[in-house]
C-alpha cells in the first residue's frame, strides 16, 4: 500500500474534472441481504440500501488533473431518503486523486497499487496491498462497439466526508463493447466477494471520458 500524504500538505485540483481512458463497467441487481452482510459500507449507510442497479467498475485513467491513474470502485445501489447512490469501496493508485476525491466530492478512495495489463485481446486486472494481491479479474471484449453513456446507465452520488453532504452527477460517454469478466481471486477481508453475484452486464468501454461537475455540499 502506498502511504497517503497528510490533508493539509497535498496539491490541490478543485473541480470540476474531465478525464479519459478506458473502463470496464459491471452491472448487478445486488441482493439487499448481500448488500448488508458483504457490502462493506461504512456506518452513515447501514439500513440504508434502497435497491436499484449496482456498478462495479475498473478504470484506467490516461488523462486526469492529477495525470493518469488507476481505479476500482464498487456502487451497490441507491441509499437512503434521497434514494441516491453511493460509492461505498474505492481504490486508486494516485495518492493525489485520493485526497483531491475527497476533498473535491466525499469519495472514499484509498491507495493501493494496481497491475494493469493487456495481452492478446484479454485485459488483466490486479490490485495489491503491501504487495499482496487482494482483488484479481480479467476482461475480455468481444462482439461490435456501440455508443455508450451515462444516459443509459445513470449515475447520481451521494457521499458523507468529514460531517458534510456531498451530491455529485458526473456525465460520462464513449465507445463499448459487451464483455466477459473473470473473477479470479478477491480477498474479502478488503473488498466485497462481488463474485458471489451474477452480473446482468459487462461492458468495455474504450475510449472513455467522464465529466466530474463541482458538487453541491451541504452540511
Amino acid at each position: 500500500m502506498i502511504a497517503s500524504p497528510k490533508n493539509e500538505d497535498f496539491q490541490k485540483f478543485p473541480p470540476p474534472w474531465d478525464l479519459k481512458g478506458e473502463g470496464i463497467i459491471l452491472v448487478f441487481k445486488f441482493p439487499k441481504k448481500w448488500v448488508e452482510d458483504q457490502g462493506q459500507m461504512p456506518e452513515y449507510l447501514k439500513g440504508q440500501f434502497k435497491g436499484g442497479l449496482g456498478y462495479l467498475m475498473l478504470v484506467n485513467y490516461t488523462e486526469s488533473p492529477v495525470g493518469p491513474y488507476r481505479e476500482l470502485l464498487l456502487i451497490p445501489g441507491k441509499f437512503g431518503m434521497h434514494r441516491k447512490q453511493s460509492i461505498t469501496k474505492i481504490f486508486v493508485d494516485s495518492d493525489l486523486s485520493t485526497m483531491n476525491g475527497q476533498a473535491n466530492w466525499g469519495i472514499p478512495k484509498e491507495t493501493m497499487d494496481f497491475d494493469w495489463e493487456e495481452n492478446h485481446g484479454e485485459i488483466q486486472v490486479r490490485v495489491k496491498s503491501k504487495n499482496q494481491v487482494f482483488f484479481d479479474c480479467s476482461i475480455r471484449p468481444f462482439g461490435f462497439s456501440f455508443p455508450a453513456s451515462t444516459a443509459l446507465l445513470p449515475i447520481d452520488l451521494y457521499q458523507q466526508w468529514e460531517g458534510k453532504d456531498f451530491f455529485t452527477k458526473p456525465s460520462g460517454k464513449g465507445r463499448g463493447k459487451l464483455a466477459k469478466v473473470n473473477f479470479n481471486f478477491i480477498k474479502a477481508e478488503l473488498f466485497p466477494s462481488v463474485n458471489q453475484v451474477k452480473p446482468l452486464l459487462a461492458v468495455h468501454i474504450r475510449p472513455f471520458q467522464i465529466h466530474f461537475p463541482k458538487p453541491s455540499i451541504s452540511e
